[in-house]
């Protein structure tokens, strides 16, 4: 199972579409990550500044993300430093943060580091078939195309040779 441990608002600015100006940025970030959670069976841990009361959002959480936000007498760079101290085994973490204090702290545990902006790349879900229709509509899927293919294969083969006993 992937365990990541995410910095929230080092992420968002290098995802494109996303911005830190944006009253939804968070929400946003979050629904790509569930996403994320579903598609490759990981458990992520979600890490924001600037929450009133700070602490775990039992309405932003679920899906596979938790989701912390940092009380108004701390930041998230403290409290990602923190969870990075007292994770139980580290080695099976990945540390998603482009900040160096945070990465040095993750690679003194032995947690695996991932910059923001590799992972940002890893959030697009895979372009599926429903997608690359809309933007080639003209061009059959692939899996309609290999069907033809070989039916012409075969067409070809019936009428083109004789079976002999």
């Amino acid at each position: 199972m992937i365990q990541l441990l995410i910095d929230g608002h080092n992420l968002i600015p290098r995802i494109p579409g996303l911005s830190l100006s944006d009253v939804d940025d968070e929400e946003k970030l979050i629904a790509l990550l569930r996403a994320y959670a579903a598609r490759r069976g990981a458990q992520i841990v979600v890490v924001f500044d600037s929450g009133n009361l700070g602490g775990r959002s039992r309405e932003l959480s679920g899906g596979g993300v938790d989701v912390i936000f940092a009380g108004s007498n701390t930041v998230a760079d403290r409290i990602l430093i923190e969870r990075v101290r007292k994770l139980k085994s580290p080695q099976q973490w990945k540390l998603v943060s482009n900040d160096r204090e945070i990465q040095q702290e993750a690679r003194r545990r032995r947690v695996q580091v991932v910059e923001s902006d590799d992972f940002a790349g890893d959030l697009a879900p895979p372009r599926g078939r429903a997608q690359q229709a809309a933007e080639n509509p003209d061009e059959k899927p692939s899996v309609e195309r290999d069907v033809d293919e070989w039916l012409d294969l075969f067409k070809r083969r019936r009428h083109g040779h004789k079976r002999t006993r």
